[in-house]
């Protein structure tokens, strides 16, 4: 008998790249185009409309894990795991600079001006304009810096570090003004941050179980989130893996924050009273959430390859309609990339 196929909600399939697809990046600007980087050592710049290559980002030697558009989607910045770091003007389709760091943990664009960030395994965050090239250093602790953040007001970064240590720096002095560390950081190195509308406030992650609440202003920890028995499906050795938080955001319409854990919770809290509102399970792990711009209702991408879409207001996953879709891309260990039409729920 023939195999019902699986079911594929998607409304494109991107397949150019022949390894898995390790990163991904929609364009701010108009949200017409993707950056997919993978093992194949290749990153394309593609229509998400059709699926057209723009254009191939070409010269990398090692599987590309980074990909990111600039915040006027002008520029496109790539990165490899030999520490290349290409940039492309999109509207030329030329790279315009690189340059070869050491190895490369995370990559982010300023939020107003053509200023690249990279964080490195040797802890140190290099600052680079481009095209020029000019370059400051944040010196790091001496171990990996293991994401970073601008904040909005351009002025500050929040980087974390595998020590679970959480540095923000001052971007023009290029000194940190504030270090979370020992039982105010976290117990292991940190996975992901977030902050919110106006960067007064950044959610940290990490593989210790735990996210953080910080005030940037003051570096104190407003709040700790956990998910309680969350060591249950894991022996003693692997609970730490199991166990982490592996993406957290800000709702931008109410005071709501997400966590989401490797072993298939979405935690959604109140952000004023720090209650825990709802817990949305998976049956696989979650790698990343996302609120939507407007609305309460976010999004998570899990293990088992599936996009869901959750209201944070009731816990519960949503239906769809036709009207006011939102837009999700997807990369894969398949070797694809998914473009989603995410509908808004019924209200």
């Amino acid at each position: 008998m023939e195999q019902e196929k699986e079911q594929d909600d998607s409304e494109l399939t991107f397949s150019k790249h022949t390894g898995s697809v390790f990163c991904v990046s929609l364009d701010p600007a108009t949200n017409s185009l993707a950056v997919t980087g993978g093992e194949d050592d290749k990153a394309y710049v593609w229509r998400v409309s059709d699926g057209e290559v723009l254009f191939e980002c070409t010269g990398h030697k090692d599987s590309v894990t980074s990909v990111l558009f600039s915040h006027d989607s002008s520029l496109v910045a790539t990165g490899d795991m030999s520490g290349l770091i290409k940039v492309w003007k999109v509207e030329t389709k030329q790279e315009v600079w690189s340059f070869e760091v050491g190895d490369l943990e995370w990559m982010e664009w300023h939020p107003c001006a053509p200023v690249l960030l990279a964080g490195m395994a040797d802890g140190n965050v290099w600052m680079w304009k481009i095209p020029g090239g000019d370059c400051k250093t944040l010196q790091g602790p001496g171990c990996q810096s293991t994401s970073g953040k601008v904040l909005p007001d351009g002025k500050r970064a929040v980087v974390g570090y595998e020590d679970g240590n959480v540095r923000l720096w001052d971007l023009k002095q290029g000194n940190a003004t504030h270090v979370i560390k020992g039982h105010d950081g976290h117990q292991g190195a940190l996975t992901c941050l977030a902050c919110n509308k106006d960067g007064s406030l950044v959610l940290t992650g990490s593989v210790d179980g735990r996210a953080k609440l910080i005030n940037t202003a003051t570096g104190k920890v407003l709040g700790v989130f956990s998910v309680d028995g969350a060591k249950a499906k894991a022996s003693q050795e692997d609970a730490e893996e199991t166990n982490s938080v592996e993406s957290v955001g800000f709702c931008n319409v109410l005071p709501l924050i997400a966590v989401a854990y490797l072993y298939g919770t979405l935690a959604i809290y109140d952000l004023s009273s720090q209650v825990l509102r709802h817990k949305c399970q998976h049956q696989a792990g979650i790698v990343k959430l996302q609120w939507e711009e407007s609305s309460s209702v976010v999004s998570t991408c899990s293990l088992d390859g599936a996009v869901r879409l959750w209201d944070a207001r009731s816990g519960t996953m949503v239906r769809m309609n036709k009207t006011e879709a939102s837009m999700a891309v997807t990369a894969s260990g398949d070797h694809q990339a998914k473009v989603f039409c995410l509908q808004r729920p019924d209200r």
